[in-house]
């Protein structure tokens, strides 16, 4: 099973915390939340996972790189400026996650199973 984490979009509601950084980088307990999330996802055995990347995605690549050192493996969905809204970047990433996987909101703390 793969993982597809969204974390292409702006961030306006955030302002002015994501001036300069994606939303799912904001820190919670000194992690970013995408963080938490790809541990999470670890801890559930998925650790195949895709993150659409637009605002500021190289913040994201330059934390995570391919995932390695958090023992999970990391593919990135390039979006153009802007991003692609919801569908559009699960569509564009649908060659890279297959038939069954599951989607996460990276801005969405939760505590999920």
């Amino acid at each position: 099973m793969k993982a597809m984490i969204l974390a292409a979009g702006r961030g306006k509601r955030m302002m002015p915390l994501t001036e300069a950084m994606p939303k799912p980088m904001l820190k919670i307990n000194g992690k970013p939340l995408l963080e938490h999330h790809i541990n999470n996802l670890r801890q559930a055995g998925i650790t195949d996972i895709i993150i659409n990347l637009a605002w500021q995605g190289d913040k994201i690549t330059e934390y995570f790189g391919n995932g390695s050192q958090f023992g999970v493996s990391i593919t990135y969905s390039q979006e153009q400026a802007g991003g692609l809204e919801t569908a559009g970047g699960i569509i564009q990433a649908l060659p890279l996650l297959g038939e069954q996987f599951i989607v996460i909101n990276g801005d969405v703390f939760t505590d999920y199973d």
